[in-house]
C-alpha cells in the first residue's frame, strides 16, 4: 500500500488557521448549512412524505443523522479529501490522479472511469441551476407565515434576487468574500440555538442517534420509505464541495469546521424541528421557519435566511466557474471567455456565458415549478448520481495509483455505494416529477464534452499524419522559401515532438518566413497551478528556430506573451518582443460521410469551435500581431 505521492497540506494557504476556518465556514458550508429550510420538511411536511408520529419523526431523524455521520463525515472528510491533486479537489482533479494509458493513434477511447467522471461533472452542472432556485426560493417563501398575501410575491421576489446574485458575479468573490464566514456563523448558530431550544423541551427526541429507528422505518414502510430517501439526501447536498473547495482552504481548516461548529449545528437544528414538530404536528408545513413564534421573528430570520441561501448559491456558481476552466485545460470542452477577478487568488475568476446561461436557467426554474417543494425532487438525483460516481473514482485511483489491496479498496467502496446506490435509486423514482432535470442538463454537457473531446484527438491525429517529420522540414526549409524577413514568427503548436501544421501550410502556400522562428506548445500538467521555476523551457533545434515548451496548470489560463517574455527575462530566448508576430490555424470542417467522426458529430464539433472563445484572446495574444492562416477539413 502507498500513500498520495502529494498530500495535502495546509502550506501555501494564506491567513491564519482561525481565518482559513472562518473562510471555509463560510464559502464550503454554504449549502449543506441551508439544508435545513427544506430536508426535514420534505420527509415529513410534503404530499409524498409521511405522517409526523413520532416512529416517522425519530425514524426520518435518524436517517439524516446517519447520513451526515456516514456520507459527510466518514466519507468526504475521512477518506475522498485524502485523493488531492497538489492540494486541489474535485472531481476532474480525481480524474487527474488516475494514470494515464496509452491510446491507438486514429482511435478515442474513454475508459469506463473517464466516461462516469464526465457524467459525474456533467450533474454538476446541473447541480448548479437547481441549488440556487430551490434555495433562495425555499428562504423567500418563509415570509408566507407572517403574510399569507405575500404569497403571490414569492416567485418575483425571488427572481429580483437571482437577477441581483448573478448580475454581481462578475465583481468577483474577493470584495465580498469577508463578509462570507461571518454571516455563516451567525446563521449556523442561529439554527444551532433555535434547535437546542426545542430540543431541551422535548429530550426524548436524541432517541433518533439510534439506527434502530432508522431500520424499524424501513420495516414499517416498506418501499414507501425507502423512496423518501430522496428527500433524505437532501441533508447531505453541498458534500462534494468540501472536497471541490478543500484547495482554498486546506482540508486541516475544513475538518475543524465541521466537526467543531457545523455538524453540531446542523445535527442541533435537524433534532429541534423534530421535537418541535412531535410538540405541535401542525408545523410538519413549516419547521423550520415554525422554530421561532410567527411575526417580526420570522421576519428576522427570513431575513437572515435569504443572504446565507445566496451565499450557498454562490459557491455554486462559483464551482461551476471551476469546473468549467478545469474542463477547458484538460480538453473536454472549447475554449471559453474567462475572466481574472482578482490578482492576488488564482481561482477567483468569472465566466460570462457560463454564468448568464445558469442564471436564466434558474429564473426558468422558479418561474416553472414555482415552490421548493417541487423543485426538490429534480435536487436529489444530481446529487445523489455525483456522489456515486464519486466512490467509484475514488476507488480507481486508490487501486490503480495508490496501489491499495484489492479487499481493503473493495470494502471501502462498498462502504460508501451502501449509501449512495440507495439514495441514486430513490432519486430515479422521481425521475418524471422533475427529477429528469438535471439529467437533460448534464446529458447536454455530456454530449458536448465526448464530442468535443473527440474532435480534438482526431483533429491532432489528421495533422500528425500530414505534417513531415520536424527534422526533414527544418532540412528543406532553404528550398522551400524563397525570402526570410526581418522579425520573430511564434507559431503555437499542440504537439512539442513535430511541425506545427500552420507552419507548414504558411511555408507551403507563401514560401517566405521570418528571419526567427518560435515554435511554442503549451503543455497542461496534471497540477492546479505550475511553478514559475521551470514553466519555460527553450531550445534551439536549427539556427533561427527555437523550440518553447510552456508549462501550464489545469486551473490556470495561458498567457503567451507573459511566457514568452519570461524566457527572454531568463535569457534563453534571444529575441524582441516587439519584433513577435503570431501565426494560428483556423479550421473549418466540411462534415462529410469519409471522416472518422460521420456527419452528425463533426457537424456539432464544428458548430462547437466556431463559437469558441477566440484563440487570441484566450492566449492572452494581442490581436493586432495575430495572422490567421484556415484550412478546410473533413474529421
Amino acid at each position: 500500500m502507498t500513500t498520495p505521492q502529494h498530500p495535502a497540506t495546509d502550506d501555501g494557504h494564506h491567513g491564519s488557521f482561525q481565518a482559513l476556518m472562518l473562510g471555509a465556514i463560510g464559502i464550503v458550508f454554504g449549502d449543506i448549512g441551508t439544508s435545513p429550510l427544506y430536508a426535514f420538511q420534505e420527509c415529513v411536511g410534503s404530499p409524498h412524505g409521511v405522517a409526523p408520529t413520532r416512529d416517522n419523526v425519530l425514524g426520518v431523524l435518524s436517517l439524516i443523522i446517519w447520513s451526515l455521520v456516514m456520507v459527510v463525515t466518514v466519507k468526504y472528510l475521512g477518506f475522498i479529501m485524502r485523493a488531492d491533486n497538489r492540494g486541489e479537489g474535485g472531481i476532474f482533479a480525481l480524474l487527474a490522479l488516475l494514470p494515464e494509458k496509452p491510446r491507438t493513434p486514429g482511435r478515442v477511447r474513454f475508459t469506463p472511469v473517464v466516461v462516469l467522471v464526465l457524467v459525474g461533472a456533467a450533474l454538476l452542472y446541473g447541480d448548479g441551476i437547481i441549488t440556487p432556485a430551490i434555495s433562495v426560493l425555499s428562504a423567500v417563501e418563509g415570509i408566507k407565515l407572517v403574510a399569507p398575501a405575500f404569497e403571490h410575491w414569492v416567485v418575483p421576489t425571488t427572481v429580483l434576487i437571482l437577477l441581483g446574485l448573478f448580475g454581481i458575479q462578475r465583481h468577483g468573490t474577493g470584495g465580498i468574500g469577508r463578509f462570507f464566514g461571518p454571516v455563516m456563523v451567525l446563521w449556523f448558530a442561529v439554527i444551532g440555538g433555535l434547535g437546542l431550544w426545542h430540543l431541551a423541551h422535548f429530550p426524548s427526541v436524541l432517541a433518533a442517534f439510534s439506527p434502530h429507528y432508522g431500520a424499524r422505518f424501513f420495516a414499517h414502510h416498506g418501499w414507501h420509505g425507502f423512496k423518501l430517501l430522496g428527500s433524505v439526501v437532501l441533508a447531505v447536498t453541498g458534500g462534494e464541495a468540501l472536497y471541490a473547495d478543500m484547495g482554498h482552504f486546506g482540508p486541516k481548516p475544513i475538518r475543524y469546521a465541521w466537526l467543531g461548529f457545523v455538524f453540531p449545528a446542523l445535527l442541533l437544528c435537524y433534532l429541534g424541528q423534530g421535537a418541535l414538530v412531535l410538540g405541535h404536528p401542525q408545523f410538519a408545513r413549516a419547521p423550520f421557519f415554525g422554530m421561532v413564534p410567527v411575526g417580526p421573528a420570522t421576519v428576522a430570520l427570513v431575513a437572515l435566511a435569504a443572504p446565507a441561501t445566496v451565499i450557498a448559491s454562490q459557491a455554486l456558481i462559483s464551482g461551476a466557474f471551476s469546473l468549467t476552466q478545469q474542463a477547458v485545460r484538460l480538453g473536454y470542452l472549447p475554449r471559453v471567455l474567462i475572466r481574472h477577478t482578482s490578482g492576488s487568488a488564482e481561482g477567483q475568476i468569472y465566466i460570462p456565458g457560463l454564468n448568464w446561461g445558469l442564471g436564466l436557467a434558474c429564473i426558468a426554474l422558479v418561474l416553472g415549478f414555482k415552490q421548493s417543494t417541487a423543485l426538490a425532487a429534480a435536487f436529489g438525483l444530481a446529487v445523489s448520481g455525483t456522489m456515486a460516481i464519486t466512490s467509484v473514482a475514488y476507488f480507481a485511483v486508490i487501486r490503480e495509483t495508490w496501489g491499495w489491496s484489492r479487499s481493503k479498496s473493495w470494502a471501502i467502496l462498498l462502504l460508501f455505494l451502501a449509501f449512495d446506490i440507495p439514495f441514486l435509486i430513490a432519486n430515479l423514482v422521481k425521475f418524471f416529477d422533475g427529477g429528469y432535470l438535471p439529467v437533460a442538463v448534464g446529458s447536454l454537457f455530456f454530449v458536448v464534452m465526448i464530442v468535443w473531446k473527440m474532435g480534438r484527438t482526431h483533429l491532432g491525429d489528421y495533422f500528425a499524419e500530414r505534417s513531415p517529420p520536424l527534422s526533414a522540414f527544418l532540412e528543406s526549409l532553404p528550398s522551400r522559401v524563397v525570402a526570410r524577413t526581418p522579425g520573430t514568427s511564434v507559431f503555437l503548436a499542440s504537439s512539442a515532438t513535430g511541425t506545427p501544421p500552420v507552419l507548414f501550410h504558411h511555408v507551403e502556400r507563401l514560401r517566405v518566413l521570418q528571419e526567427r522562428v518560435v515554435l511554442l506548445t503549451i503543455t497542461t500538467e496534471h497540477i492546479p497551478v505550475a511553478l514559475r521555476v521551470g514553466r519555460v523551457k527553450v531550445e534551439t533545434i536549427a539556427p533561427g528556430v527555437f523550440r518553447v515548451v510552456a508549462r501550464c496548470g489545469f486551473m490556470e489560463s495561458p498567457q503567451v506573451p507573459a511566457m514568452l517574455a519570461q524566457a527572454i527575462e531568463e535569457g534563453v530566448l534571444p529575441v524582441k518582443m516587439d519584433d513577435v508576430t503570431y501565426y494560428l490555424g483556423r479550421e473549418t470542417f466540411i462534415a462529410g460521410k469519409m471522416g472518422k467522426m460521420g456527419p452528425w458529430t463533426e457537424s456539432l464539433f464544428a458548430f462547437l469551435n466556431r463559437n469558441a472563445h477566440s484563440a487570441p484572446l484566450y492566449f492572452g495574444v494581442p490581436a493586432e500581431k495575430v495572422v490567421e492562416l484556415g484550412i478546410q477539413i473533413d474529421l
